[in-house]
């Protein structure tokens, strides 16, 4: 027993373990919106899943998951190249399930009846279900592979390349069916994005912090010894004064933000200190990129 409790297959494991059920318990919530929302409603979805949403309202016999899946081989050869080898797997792993809880997870449509509820309803579902899935190491597939791409080489957010990407798809909605549809969609789709980018990044968004003050010894001391956050020192000179003043800048997450005001107040609670909010944050321990 000794032996097995010190296999260092245990931590791969558990990782995997971890993963694999972020991928699912994302794909079964974006199940129940694409099932329970997006087609009573004839809301088109972005990207691949709008694509094999679209080629199903025109031939009912294909199967959404299907169209899906086949679509999704040349992105896998960009996720391949791209991004990573662990992501290429993961990303296998998140199509299959993502395909197989689209064809089998049906919880029944969701009483509705208003479009426009309906389609922020469907961008709160869709939204959070994409962000969960994205918050492990691979992705379920579609534009999904593409986002992570140019995030990665040009720090586009998720939210934002997803929403790009589907305008072709509105366009195809607003010949097919109707303008009104295509507005209905384009919110829902817009909800979705802010909502992903919420789940994947927002929960995690660093605080960029300047400090001012006289007392910069102690508040600095109090950053390193209560939080345990670096802290750099600048040089910098009043403009007025023409004095020479240190000014402290750290990174924190946003459950710290109080305690580091809790500690300039204590110290200078005259300091002058500016709050700004951080896209992303790069670094060992703060950084709050996915590592995929």
């Amino acid at each position: 027993m000794k032996g097995i409790s010190k296999w260092g297959g245990w931590p791969v494991l558990k990782d995997v373990g971890w993963n694999l059920f972020l991928l699912c318990a994302g794909s079964v919530v974006t199940a129940v919106g694409i099932n329970g929302l997006l087609i009573p409603h004839r809301f088109v979805s972005g990207g691949v899943t709008g694509l094999a949403l679209l080629l199903h309202y025109l031939v009912p016999a294909l199967s959404v998951a299907l169209i899906y899946a086949v679509a999704n081989v040349p992105l896998f050869l960009a996720g391949w190249f791209f991004i990573s080898r662990r992501f290429f797997f993961y990303s296998i792993a998140g199509t299959i399930i993502f395909s197989s809880a689209v064809a089998w997870v049906d919880l029944g449509v969701i009483p509705v009846k208003d479009q426009l509820l309906a389609a922020i309803l469907a961008g709160l579902i869709l939204g959070m279900g994409s962000g969960i899935i994205l918050k492990s190491l691979g992705s379920a597939g579609g534009t999904d592979i593409l986002s992570v791409i140019l995030l990665q080489r040009f720090s586009i957010r998720l939210g934002t390349t997803r929403l790009a990407f589907n305008i072709l798809v509105l366009a195809a909605a607003a010949l097919l069916f109707s303008v009104e549809d295509a507005l209905y969609t384009m919110i829902y789709l817009y909800v979705s994005a802010q909502v992903m980018n919420l789940v994947v990044t927002g929960l995690s968004q660093r605080k960029a912090i300047f400090i001012i003050s006289p007392r910069w010894q102690e508040i600095s001391r109090g950053i390193l010894d209560e939080i345990h956050r670096g802290v750099t020192i600048l040089r910098g000179q009043g403009g007025y004064s023409q004095q020479e003043q240190k000014i402290l800048y750290t990174v924190v997450n946003f459950r710290e933000l109080a305690t580091l005001k809790q500690i300039v107040r204590r110290n200078d609670p005259a300091a002058f200190v500016v709050v700004t909010d951080t896209t992303e944050v790069m670094g060992h321990r703060i950084g709050n990129q996915p590592h995929w």
